[in-house]
């Protein structure tokens, strides 16, 4: 069985700052001036060991995009990277508070992007889509600041809000006026929850947050009548296998769930999270699910139609995405 890079594919979850290259943050940091050797080492990858080495790996990383160009450049390469792969459609995490440690504004920040995804579509098609998030160990009020600034500047592409951060902070009740606030806005709801989490951190996800994707959700898997309820009401798991495996939350590939919990019948997509960090992309999520566990090219066609169609975009695009995904159909 062979498993071929013409799938078409669409990402739901990755954090457009972990998706920042170590050769390109290394040439950031000459620009700037930043040292960052502790954690890009001589064979060109990023240097971490643990939960918390990986967290400060990241946010040195991010550190280096301080201009609205600067984040230009960083999603314009991500997402020609993405539909290089096959990826007709991709959803970024945005991280406000990383710009407010740049000292860009929201909007600066937002535009920069944007400007970015429009070249790479410009050039490859790929559609993108952008979901601010607040980070839920700075506490409610922070989250709740973000979903303030987000919904007072509306803008086209950002199209969804999130919650991500340290799952074991924080019960979701705090943070269910800021969802509230991005809901009536319109905006798409998700939420981090089940990855260091266990089931009883997405059934308050679930309760409080009013969301129908789940970031990972993967530890649903511990609870049957959980998993029963993410199959009644059609929630989405935006699953990372790449990344549970690297950050130990399951120790190899064919014992994560995420082929049981396809199997129940839940929703589920697949993602890289932070690529680099993890040593994965898109495409290789979708070969090494499809090879541990036997999926089809059928099999993985259909991941794509559940992400595109749990998408945070207008009906038209995601109809025009959903031909595209027929048209390449063998």
């Amino acid at each position: 069985m062979t498993y071929p890079m013409t799938v078409p594919k669409a990402e739901l979850h990755c954090h457009i700052e972990g998706a920042a290259s170590p050769s390109l943050v290394a040439r950031q940091a000459e620009k700037y001036g930043v040292d960052v050797s502790s954690i890009i080492g001589g064979d060109g990858k990023y240097i971490w060991s643990d939960f918390t080495t990986f967290l400060q790996a990241y946010d040195l990383a991010s550190s280096v995009f301080k201009s609205p160009a600067d984040y230009a450049l960083l999603s314009e390469s991500y997402f020609r990277m993405l539909a290089a792969e096959g990826a007709i459609y991709g959803e970024v995490f945005i991280s406000p508070d990383h710009a407010q440690a740049a000292g860009l504004s929201y909007r600066s920040y937002v535009e920069g992007l944007a400007a970015g995804i429009e070249r790479a579509k410009e050039d490859t098609g790929i559609e993108g889509r952008m979901i601010a998030i607040g980070v839920r160990h700075f506490g409610a009020a922070s989250v709740e600041r973000v979903a303030k600034e987000v919904v007072g500047n509306p803008h086209p592409l950002v199209t969804g809000f999130g919650l991500a951060g340290d799952e074991r902070e924080g019960h979701p009740a705090n943070f269910a006026k800021a969802f509230r606030l991005a809901g009536d806005a319109g905006l798409g709801l998700t939420a981090h929850a089940g990855e260091f989490g266990g089931p009883e951190s997405i059934v308050a996800a679930l309760e409080f947050l009013r969301v129908k994707r789940i970031g990972h959700g993967v530890r649903a898997i511990e609870d049957k009548a959980l998993v029963d309820r993410l199959v009644k009401e059609r929630i989405v798991l935006e699953v990372c296998p790449g990344s549970n495996t690297s950050l130990g939350v399951y120790s190899v590939l064919r014992f994560h769930p995420v082929n049981l919990l396809r199997r129940a019948g839940v929703r589920i997509t697949l993602n890289s999270d932070d690529p680099p960090f993890f040593h994965t992309t898109l495409g290789k999520e979708y070969s090494s699910v499809s090879k541990t566990f036997g999926w089809t090219e059928a099999d993985q066609v259909q991941v794509t139609r559940t992400a595109i169609e749990a998408a945070f975009c207008d009906d038209s695009t995601k109809q025009r995405l959903l031909v595209r995904l027929d048209s390449a159909k063998p």
